[in-house]
């Protein structure tokens, strides 16, 4: 089973990097984008044995201790059977 994982700053942190490329945006004409926050994304595979609710429950526990920074970020898991 693979478990998708979305990490993103939290609201009201400071993202230089979405701010860089909503301006390379603007630059090559895009003009009805009003902001771009950056983030990461992992594809996490679980061993075939586990349930759904192991698979849901490692990935989450990997993306709060591993993935992400929980003072600055968020996170979201999607499992994919």
């Amino acid at each position: 089973m693979k478990a998708k994982v979305f990490v993103t700053l939290k609201p009201g942190v400071l993202d230089p990097q979405g701010k860089a490329i909503h301006h390379s945006a603007e630059l090559l004409g895009f003009e009805n984008i009003a902001d771009i926050r950056q983030g990461k994304y992992f594809e996490v595979e679980v061993n075939g044995g586990a349930t759904e609710a192991e698979a849901r429950e490692a990935a989450e526990r990997l993306a709060k201790d591993v993935l992400a920074n929980p003072v600055i970020e968020d996170y979201k898991v999607e499992l994919e059977a």
